[in-house]
């Protein structure tokens, strides 16, 4: 109902003085159709009562005439190409839902096992099944208790999330308490950041009536807020009765992610309809499939319009084989084809049909093609472009050709925020890749290790080495098992969040 309201609320024509033409149209329907009525004279020869007698039904007015179908068709073709709209075309650099910031309360109430196994892990996998919907959207995560955090920043990558939301215990806060202003104020500046306004999601058992004020009445510029409770129905909720908005109860079925999601897409329409820099969807070939039904009329008795539908369909099929194109093809463009797969998530379906090039890489990056879609974005001058190509390299492990795309990007357009993000990010991966190679071949860490993973070394940093130990054999010579390995990575996430929420709240806030 949602989607209804908004698109009857955008509905106009892109072409509006193309309905001039329904004019010549209901004009030349009138005059056939009167001709039509007024042109059937009583047979002639006979007495007027006896030739009333003998007529069966009312001379001239036939309920449908062929004139009345045709006139229909072409009135539904001129709105056709008056161009319809009520949506704008999404932009392939940006989600294709909403993007949305969750705000994680991390406190000793949150571990009442009143929710088996806890409310914070039940939470947790509530976040992690959110995600995995919405495949391809962007999430940010934050942390809060006492004080806030970013965890993650905004990103489409699921098991960067998990493995932060797997550190997350009231143990990694650096203050206890509940200050869900702080992590209010933390998931707008976020949003802040991306181009597309989105939503914030609060995951918490109640809400101090001391931070009620903080979602009161909110401004219409900024972010929707929702809140989802992880704690058993009836429990005390504090000041969210209070407040005027979504409250959506966690279930053990989908009910409450379908709830957020009808949500999140309501933002994310709400900001493709405001965004100016869009062009408008247009709609006309609604109206065409609305006038192909019609052209069935055609075919009734006594229309001699019907000889000119069967003789074009004679004529096509003696056409050669190879000149017959696909039925789709005749009403869609290979672009709206490649559009319907990548709506529908079909992204290598879409890679192959799409021809605009933009378009294309997205659904190789989408599908997963990575080192296709760099090269495809490569080829494009355009900041957006050089911003793609870095993303695919980021994906594929390409650090230093990925930092050259960015550099790239922001020579095109120095005002470019996620390119300067990407890029600052790009550059701490590569350090951190370089120096643990570097200190894992120098022997300053041990029990550090991966199989067949290619690092990008282009600086040379460390030495090349190769290990040929069995997951037993490396357990004896007091190597780490696989097991083992990825415990001692949890615990340092853990280690890592909780040294550094110290240090943002030592320096009063998160960056």
């Amino acid at each position: 109902m949602d989607a209804f309201l908004d698109a009857v609320g955008a509905f106009h024509l892109l072409r509006p003085l193309w309905l001039l033409a329904l004019l010549p149209v209901a004009g030349l329907w009138w005059v056939i159709r009167w001709r039509a009525l007024t042109g059937a004279e009583a047979p002639t020869g006979i007495a007027p009562h006896l030739a009333e007698a003998l007529t069966v039904g009312e001379t001239g007015r036939a309920q449908i005439q062929a004139i009345d179908g045709i006139a229909a068709v072409l009135a539904l073709l001129t709105l056709a190409v008056a161009g319809p709209t009520w949506s704008r075309v999404p932009n392939p650099l940006l989600a294709q839902t909403a993007p949305m910031v969750v705000a994680l309360e991390v406190t000793r109430s949150m571990e009442a096992p009143d929710l088996a196994p806890n409310r914070l892990d039940r939470a947790k996998f509530k976040i992690l099944d959110l995600v995995e919907r919405r495949a391809g959207a962007r999430t940010a995560l934050i942390a809060y208790s006492g004080s806030a955090h970013r965890v993650t920043p905004l990103t489409e990558d699921p098991n960067l999330l998990r493995s932060m939301l797997d550190a997350l215990t009231p143990e990694v806060m650096p203050q206890e308490g509940d200050n869900a202003t702080a992590a209010l104020e933390l998931a707008r500046a976020e949003l802040a950041k991306s181009e597309t306004p989105g939503a914030i999601l609060f995951v918490l058992d109640e809400l101090s009536g001391t931070d009620a004020a903080a979602f009161e009445a909110p401004a219409e510029e900024e972010a929707p807020v929702l809140f989802l409770v992880a704690a058993p129905e009836g429990s005390p909720r504090g000041a969210l009765d209070r407040l005027d908005a979504e409250i959506i109860q966690l279930t053990a079925d989908e009910t409450d992610l379908a709830a957020i999601d009808r949500a999140a897409a309501s933002a994310y329409r709400a900001a493709l309809l405001g965004d100016e820099r869009l062009d408008w969807d247009d709609r006309g070939w609604v109206f065409g499939w609305l006038a192909m039904p019609l052209l069935l009329l055609w075919f009734r008795r006594g229309w001699t319009m019907r000889w000119a539908v069967l003789l074009a369909c004679a004529i096509s099929a003696q056409a050669p084989t190879a000149a017959r194109a696909d039925m789709v093809d005749w009403f869609f463009t290979p672009d709206q084809q490649g559009m319907m797969a990548f709506r529908d998530k079909e992204f290598a379906a879409a890679a192959e049909l799409f021809q605009d090039p933009m378009w294309r890489g997205q659904a190789l990056f989408r599908s997963g093609q990575y080192p296709e879609a760099a090269d495809l974005f490569s080829r494009i001058d355009t900041p957006e472009a050089a911003f793609a190509e870095g993303m695919a390299r980021t994906r594929n492990r390409e650090y230093r050709p990925a930092i050259a795309a960015y550099e790239t990007a922001l020579e095109l357009q120095p005002d470019f925020p996620d390119a300067e993000w990407n890029l600052a990010v790009t550059r701490v991966i590569l350090d951190y890749v370089e120096s643990a190679r570097e200190q894992s071949d120098t022997g300053e860490e041990a029990g550090i290790g991966a199989d067949d993973v290619v690092f990008d070394n282009e600086a040379e940093r460390g030495a090349e080495t190769q290990t040929d130990f069995s997951e037993e054999e490396a357990a004896g010579e007091g190597f780490q098992t696989t097991e083992q390995w990825m415990r001692s990575v949890d615990t340092d996430m853990g280690d890592f969040l909780r040294t550094r929420f110290l240090q943002e709240n030592a320096t009063g806030g998160a960056e």
